[in-house]
């Protein structure tokens, strides 16, 4: 589960959007409060409120977001316990407060609004309420059997070293079977291979790079493996049908509906390593 949590000054307008019923939003935790619809609990935490004129961002709002998986077995009594105990160990303690729980989509999740006002008029303190509403949340989530932030990242890590080595494979076979000539061709051939190659265009309309995108992932050439940079994919092609004839297959390309070329440098890196290939092999320039 992952928390979100900071201090705002547009209580009404959050709470209205908490309260959107188009999201589908249910109210599942509420605390010291009475009102009906958003007008009212804004005017409520005011009340309290005017008791401190110091403190300006007066509202703890704050986003609570299960998992897709844990959401779908999360009901109504659930959602409100993940909210008391968050509350709990955000030492929150007796304030007004209200949490919705919004559906529209398949990722459930709580937004929470919390007077920063106690009954005492003291502020609560919201120094690093970011850092420490994810920590309340981890908390919470070990305390309900629910999934944490840390083991969303080693399930992500364990499922993009899977998803990096296919699109590695599917590259080489690429290169090795269809030997592609330009940029342009390798991008078309890849699709045949469901991996849509998206090249990365500058200002100056060059050609700087290219990303993968597979399975719901987005990586960066480089992220994969080396050989995959834009300059290595290069060196293959030209390897594959020499120095000039790639030079002169991309010289200027048509990309996402515009004329690109290669930066220079690129290009001179790759005659570079191919005259250094050619000496080693014995043949001279």
């Amino acid at each position: 589960m992952i928390g979100k949590g900071k201090a705002i000054s547009h209580t009404r307008a959050s709470m209205m959007y908490g309260w959107n019923q188009e999201k589908n939003a249910e109210v599942v935790f509420s605390q010291n409060l009475a009102g009906e619809n958003p007008s009212e609990i804004t005017s409520e935490f005011r009340f309290i409120q005017q008791m401190n004129q110091n403190c300006q961002k007066n509202t703890l709002s704050f986003v609570l977001s299960p998992t897709i998986e844990d959401g779908r077995n999360l009901n109504q009594k659930s959602l409100k316990e993940i909210c008391e105990r968050f509350m709990k160990e955000m030492k929150l303690g007796e304030r007004q407060a209200i949490a919705f729980v919004h559906k529209d989509k398949d990722h459930k999740h709580i937004h929470l609004y919390v007077n920063r006002i106690d009954f005492n008029g003291k502020a609560y303190n919201d120094s690093f309420i970011g850092k420490r509403s994810q920590q309340a949340a981890e908390k919470v989530a070990e305390q309900m059997q629910l999934t944490t932030v840390k083991q969303l990242q080693v399930e992500k890590e364990f499922n993009l070293r899977d998803i990096r080595s296919e699109i590695k494979r599917r590259h080489d076979i690429t290169m090795k079977q269809f030997q592609p000539k330009t940029f342009k061709e390798y991008i078309e051939v890849m699709k045949i291979s469901k991996i849509e190659v998206i090249p990365c265009i500058n200002k100056a309309n060059k050609l700087q790079g290219f990303r993968f995108r597979f399975d719901g992932f987005n990586l960066k050439g480089s992220e994969i493996h080396r050989s995959m940079s834009i300059g290595n994919i290069g060196k293959q092609m030209a390897a594959t049908v020499g120095v000039k004839n790639f030079i002169k297959n991309n010289t200027e390309l048509f990309m996402l509906n515009k004329a690109v070329s290669l930066p220079t440098k690129l290009a001179a890196n790759i005659l570079k390593h191919a005259v250094k290939r050619e000496i080693k092999r014995g043949f001279g320039f």
